[in-house]
């Protein structure tokens, strides 16, 4: 019994730590399929681009309507697809810039989310995250 409880937890521990994976966010996997580009950072800036079209879609919304759901998951899809950049690319400075826009991208969304219902902090977080968004994209075109 306790050797199956240990294996459950450990189990438990690895499904949810790991970064690369849709468990919680299923169709985040969705998101990153329709971003797929020839490689990590094709589909990096793939998913960006997608984001800053969602975030103006989402202007003016309240609560967790469609498009907020729709970045919420492509959110998680581009957190995701930073596993997709080759060794090489991930030991460049610019790639070490785009893990820290990742960063803030994180802090503005979840300042988004609790802004969600909020108007007009809603939409100023959402100019916030399209200007992160531009800023991650152009930092990943020179990985490339």
């Amino acid at each position: 019994m306790r050797r199956t409880i240990g294996f459950l937890a450990m189990a438990l521990m690895l499904t949810s730590l790991s970064g690369c994976s849709y468990l919680f966010y299923p169709r985040a996997g969705d998101y990153a399929t329709q971003a797929k580009g020839a490689n990590g950072v094709e589909t990096m800036i793939n998913l960006a681009s997608m984001m800053e079209v969602t975030a103006s879609k989402a202007k003016g919304g309240k609560g967790v309507d469609t498009a907020f759901d729709d970045l919420h998951n492509q959110f998680h899809a581009l957190s995701d697809s930073f596993c997709g950049v080759t060794d090489a690319q991930s030991k460049t400075p610019a790639y070490a810039l785009a893990v820290t826009h990742k960063k803030e991208l994180g802090a503005i969304f979840k300042r988004l989310w609790k802004f969600k219902d909020d108007q007009p902090q809603r939409d100023q977080h959402l100019d916030l995250l399209a200007a992160e968004l531009k800023e991650l994209r152009e930092t990943v075109q020179t990985i490339k």
